[in-house]
């Protein structure tokens, strides 16, 4: 019966105290300050007394939340948007077909999607544990142009909480100027869950990053990268990356794939050589 009750002042409380300006920190540590002291009358705190400290514990938190506005929120769906289609692709493992396959095992595989068109999909391990190349690809992620010869600059133009990002990316010349320069706003969105991390993206407009004099702006998504430690060998990861990409202009679907699955074979090889160097 308690616990159903101390839930049921939970979620009261919550309500009420989410209307309050003057009051809603001082209640939220009271009821702390309560639940401590019906603690420290028995030699060790129930259960329940610990389900409603934790929810306590977030409801003071969830008092000191920013609120999102409207636009914000508009980002943090799209990126989650991104990631959810970018899984249900991976999840269909029909008709994948192989596009390149290195002599280390690297391989590149594309499919035809009727509402997204041409998509590829590289699949790599990496000797390094998934929070090294977590780290990398996430928390370093302005730093991609330095070791990925394929991108000239990655800038992170505003980040919205904990999970999304909005990005600028432009793309580095390819040998010969086969594709011109192109950039890319997108909102990119990374969660982890597990043992399991995912980065997603896609194209988005932001207002103060327009088209760019010099680049044509085109467009990915959905995208994705899947991080899981290898079965067996947590010092390694396998990284499954999602390539959906619309550079725009004109260009030959036979270029614009060989550009494509050439990338990411090179993307994997710049990675590792990143990760191997010292800290």
């Amino acid at each position: 019966m308690l616990p159903a009750t101390s839930k049921l002042c939970a979620a009261i409380s919550y309500r009420h105290l989410r209307n309050m300006t003057g009051l809603r920190r001082q209640a939220a540590v009271a009821i702390s300050q309560e639940l401590s002291r019906l603690a420290s009358r028995s030699p060790g705190p129930s259960t329940w007394i610990h389900q409603v400290r934790r929810r306590s514990s977030l409801l003071s938190s969830r008092l000191e939340e920013k609120p999102f506005s409207e636009m914000e929120m508009s980002y943090i769906k799209q990126g989650e948007e991104a990631l959810q289609k970018s899984l249900r692709i991976l999840e269909d493992q029909d008709d994948w077909k192989t596009e390149t396959v290195a002599g280390n095992g690297d391989k590149v595989l594309s499919k035809v999607l009727p509402d997204v068109g041409k998509v590829f999909r590289l699949e790599v391990v990496v000797d390094q544990p998934l929070d090294t190349v977590y780290g990398e690809l996430v928390d370093n992620m302005e730093q991609m142009g330095d070791w990925n010869p394929n991108v000239k600059e990655v800038r992170i133009l505003e980040k919205i909480g904990k999970d999304t990002v909005i990005t600028h990316e432009k793309a580095a010349a390819t040998p010969g100027n086969i594709v011109g320069p192109r950039d890319f706003v997108s909102v990119r969105c990374s969660k982890r869950r597990g043992s399991t991390c995912v980065l997603a993206g896609m194209s988005t407009t932001y207002g103060a990053m327009p088209e760019q004099e010099g680049f044509i702006r085109a467009e990915n998504g959905p995208t994705c990268m899947v991080l899981r430690p290898l079965p067996g060998s947590p010092s390694q990861t396998r990284l499954t990356w999602l390539l959906s990409i619309d550079l725009k202009g004109w260009l030959p679907k036979t270029i614009i794939n060989q550009v494509l699955s050439q990338t990411q074979v090179d993307f994997a090889k710049h990675l590792r050589q990143r990760l191997a160097r010292p800290a």
